[in-house]
């Protein structure tokens, strides 16, 4: 009898170790709603992105505060990084949730102290970060 050896056979036993880093931009325990929305051609959008929605076309793109077009008005923050350079592209959004106002993108005209209150009403909380207290 003969034993054959394979390499890289995935049934083979082997050990792997992978390290994950979050980014920490969900930042509680409360539940995160989730959708799938319309990203407006225009360029390369990060995870962590303040979108508005044109109220015209019911697509999605950065917000703006002083927009006229309905994406002046914070309605999600985008889930992962988006490529619409080329076309309108569908793209993951979360419009509920916890999230760490320190790992937002968002445009200058908007502050986080203006933010918290324009994301409230849509059950999305910016949060700090939470920090352990500095030893005496």
């Amino acid at each position: 009898m003969s034993v054959n050896q394979f390499g890289d056979n995935s049934w083979q036993p082997s050990a792997r170790q992978d390290t994950f880093i979050p980014d920490q931009l969900v930042s509680g325990p409360l539940q995160l709603v989730t959708d799938t929305v319309t990203i407006l051609m225009g360029g390369v959008y990060k995870r962590g992105t303040v979108l508005g929605v044109i109220t015209a076309s019911g697509k999605y793109i950065a917000s703006v505060k002083t927009a006229t077009d309905g994406s002046q008005n914070p309605s999600a923050i985008l889930a992962d990084d988006v490529d619409a350079t080329a076309a309108d592209v569908t793209g993951g959004v979360y419009l509920m949730g916890e999230f760490n106002q320190n790992r937002l993108t968002f445009d200058a005209s908007w502050t986080v102290t203006t933010l918290k209150p324009a994301f409230r009403p849509l059950g999305i909380f910016l949060r700090d970060s939470i920090q352990a207290p500095a030893s005496l």
